[in-house]
C-alpha cells in the first residue's frame, strides 16, 4: 500500500460523507435557518457568549477537539498494525463521530447554548441532567490529567518546542485584545499573529525551556486555571485560532509530502489480535476488540467533542448554517489528521527504529526482530516508543523524517515544529476541558441555594485543574490514556443517545435518520462498556482515584441508558 492511495481514499470518503450525508442532516433533520438568531447573538455578554467569524470559530473548535488525541491514539494503535487502526478511524468518523458532533452542537444552539447534559435533562428528565453532569465532570478531570501528562512529557523530550508554546499564550492575549478591543480588525490581527507565531518557533533554538516533568505540571495547572476563568475572547479563543494555523500547516505539509513520497508502507498491516498496547513498560496483551476504543478516541469519535460543541462553540456560532462546517467538518478534518499520522508511521516507523538501533538494543530489544517479525513488533512496540518519551514523540520522529525526505527541512527543525504543533493542541484541549468542567460544576450547583463561593468561576476552575494535576503526577499518559478514552467513548454514546431523543421526539425526523443515530450509539455503548469492564477487572488502573472514577462512570452509564430507553418509549413530541 502507498500513502497517496490511502489519502485519496480518505479524502473521497470524507467529501462524500460531508456533501451527501452531512448536508442531508442539515437540510432534512436540523433544518438550519440562516435567519434565526443564535444564542451568541441573542445572549451576547462577551465573556462566554460571543458571535465569532466562522473561520476563527472553526480554528478554535478544531484545535479544542483535536488536541493530541488524533495523534496519540492512532500512534499507539500501530501496535496492532496500520490497517486495524485506519479502518476504525474511517468507520468511526463516518458512521458515528461526525453525526455526533454536529447534532450535539445544533441541539445546544436550539437550547440557548446550554450544555448537552442540560439538553438531556430538558428532553428526558431532571435526573438525567444531574447524572450526565457528574459523568462529564469526572471525564473532564481525566481529560485534564491525560493531556497534562502528554504535554509535560513532550516538553521534557523537546524543550526547544516549549518556548514557542508558552510564548503563544501571550501572543494570543495580544491578538485577542487587538481583534476585539481595537480597530485593527480580524484580517490584520490574524496576519500579525501568524508572523509572531512563526518568529517564536525559531526562538526555541536559542532559548529552550528546560523544566522537569513535575515543574511543567505546575506551569500547566496555572495556565489552564486562567484560561478557564478569563473571558473567552481574551485567551481561549485566539489561542485556539492561532493554533489552527499550525495544524493547517502540518496537515498541508503532511498531505503533500505523503502524496509525493512514493515509498510504500514498510510497517506491517497487521501484527497480532492481542498486541501489547495498554499499560506501562511493554504493556499487556490487549485484544483489538473490545480494547480499540480505549486507545483510538479523538481520531475516530469522541464524546469530548459534544461537550466542546455544546459548551463553548454553540455560544460563539454566529449563524446556524455555519454549524455544519464547524461541527461536522471539524470531525472529518480530525479524522484526516489521524489518517496522516497512521500513514507517516506506516512509511517511516521502521526507518526510525533502524536509525535508533543502538538505543533500542541497549534497552534489550532486538532491532532485527522488530523489523522482520510482526508478532514481536506488536508485543514490544509500546516499550520501544516509551524509550523516546512515548508514541507522540515517536510520531514526531517519523514526521520529521518525512519532511526531511520530501522538502529537505532539517530533521531537528522538523522535530521542533511537530512537537510544537502537538503540544499546542494538547494545551488547547486542556484549557477547553477546564472551562467545560467549570461550566458543568456551575450547572450542577445552579439550583442549590447558597454555596456562592463554590459557584465562583475561579474556584470552579481551580478544582478540576487541581484534581487533574494530582492524577498526572501519579501516572504517565500511557496509563492515564485508556481511562480517559474509555470514559470519553462512553460519553460519545450517551451524547448520541441524547441526540437521538432530540431527533426523534422534537425534530420528528424520518425513521432512517433515527436509526442512523440510535444504532451507532447502542453499538458504541456495548463495545466501550465491555472494554472498560475488561480494563477494570484485568488491567487495573494504577491509582485508586482513577479506579473509583471509572467505577462511578460505569454505574452512571447504566442509569443514563435506562433514562434513554424510558424516554424513547413515551409517545409525543418534546416542546422546546
Amino acid at each position: 500500500m502507498r500513502a497517496f492511495a490511502v489519502l485519496l481514499i480518505a479524502a473521497a470518503l470524507y467529501l462524500i460523507a460531508y456533501f451527501f450525508y452531512g448536508k442531508r442532516l442539515e437540510k432534512n433533520v436540523v433544518k438550519a435557518d440562516k435567519d434565526a438568531q443564535t444564542p451568541a447573538v441573542r445572549l451576547r455578554d462577551d465573556v462566554d457568549y460571543c458571535p465569532t467569524n466562522r473561520y476563527v470559530l472553526f480554528g478554535h473548535h478544531f484545535a479544542s477537539i483535536a488536541g493530541t488525541g488524533p495523534v496519540l491514539g492512532p500512534a499507539m494503535a500501530m501496535a496492532w498494525g496500520w490497517l486495524p487502526g485506519l479502518l476504525w478511524v474511517w468507520l468511526g468518523n463516518i458512521f458515528i463521530g461526525a453525526t455526533h458532533d454536529y447534532l450535539a452542537l445544533m441541539a445546544s444552539v436550539r437550547y440557548d447554548g446550554k450544555s448537552i447534559q442540560w439538553v438531556a435533562g430538558r428532553i428526558m428528565n431532571r435526573r438525567t441532567s444531574y447524572t450526565f453532569g457528574i459523568f462529564i465532570w469526572f471525564t473532564m478531570i481525566l481529560v485534564i490529567a491525560a493531556f497534562i501528562s502528554v504535554t509535560a512529557s513532550m516538553f521534557v523530550s523537546t524543550p526547544q518546542a516549549a518556548t514557542p508554546a508558552v510564548a503563544l499564550i501571550f501572543i494570543a492575549m495580544l491578538i485577542g485584545f487587538l481583534m476585539y478591543r481595537t480597530g485593527m480588525g480580524f484580517r490584520s490581527s490574524t496576519i500579525l499573529g501568524v508572523i509572531l507565531l512563526i518568529a517564536t518557533t525559531f526562538m526555541g533554538y536559542a532559548l529552550p525551556l528546560n523544566l522537569s516533568y513535575g515543574q511543567w505540571n505546575v506551569v500547566l495547572f496555572v495556565y489552564i486555571v486562567f484560561a478557564s476563568a478569563l473571558p473567552v475572547w481574551s485567551l481561549l479563543q485566539p489561542r485556539g485560532y492561532l493554533d489552527s494555523f499550525l495544524l493547517y500547516a502540518g496537515l498541508a505539509l503532511g498531505f503533500f509530502a505523503l502524496v509525493f513520497t512514493f515509498s510504500p508502507f514498510d510497517f506491517p498491516a497487521f501484527t497480532l489480535f492481542s498486541a501489547n498496547v495498554i499499560g506501562s513498560g511493554n504493556g499487556i496483551p490487549s485484544p483489538f476488540l473490545p480494547a480499540v476504543p480505549l486507545i483510538i478516541a479523538c481520531g475516530a469519535l469522541s464524546g469530548f467533542h459534544s461537550i466542546v460543541g455544546s459548551g463553548t462553540t454553540s455560544k460563539q456560532l454566529d449563524n446556524e448554517v455555519n454549524g455544519l462546517m464547524v461541527g461536522y467538518g471539524g470531525m472529518l478534518t480530525e479524522g484526516f489528521l489521524a489518517t496522516i499520522v497512521i500513514a507517516s508511521i506506516a512509511i517511516f516507523g521502521t526507518a526510525v527504529i533502524a536509525k535508533n538501533a543502538s538505543i533500542i538494543e541497549s534497552a534489550g530489544y532486538s532491532v532485527s526482530a522488530l523489523l522482520s517479525d510482526p508478532v514481536y513488533l506488536g508485543e514490544n512496540y509500546l516499550g520501544v516508543t516509551n524509550l523516546f518519551e512515548g508514541a507522540p514523540t515517536f510520531f514526531a520522529m517519523c514526521y520529521a523524517t518525512l519532511l526531511e525526505n520530501f522538502a529537505g527541512i532539517p530533521y531537528d527543525f522538523g522535530m521542533i515544529f511537530t512537537i510544537l504543533w502537538l503540544s499546542s493542541f494538547a494545551m488547547t484541549s486542556l484549557d477547553t476541558a477546564a472551562r467545560l468542567a467549570r461550566f458543568t460544576w456551575q450547572e450542577l450547583l445552579e439550583p442549590v441555594k447558597g454555596f456562592n463561593m463554590l459557584k465562583n468561576r475561579w474556584v470552579a476552575s481551580i478544582m478540576p485543574a487541581l484534581f487533574g494535576v494530582i492524577l498526572s503526577y501519579g501516572g504517565t499518559y500511557s496509563q492515564l490514556w485508556p481511562a480517559f478514552a474509555g470514559m470519553n467513548q462512553l460519553l460519545a454514546s450517551i451524547a448520541l443517545l441524547t441526540s437521538s431523543v432530540w431527533v426523534t421526539k422534537y425534530l420528528r425526523a424520518e425513521r432512517k435518520y433515527v436509526y442512523l443515530t440510535v444504532i451507532p450509539a447502542i453499538f458504541l455503548w456495548l463495545l466501550v462498556t465491555a472494554a472498560l469492564l475488561w480494563y477494570l477487572l484485568y488491567v487495573r488502573p494504577i491509582t485508586i482515584g482513577v479506579e473509583i472514577m471509572l467505577a462511578i462512570g460505569l454505574v452512571l452509564n447504566f442509569v443514563l441508558l435506562y433514562d434513554f430507553q424510558n424516554r424513547m418509549r413515551l409517545p409525543g413530541e418534546v416542546t422546546s
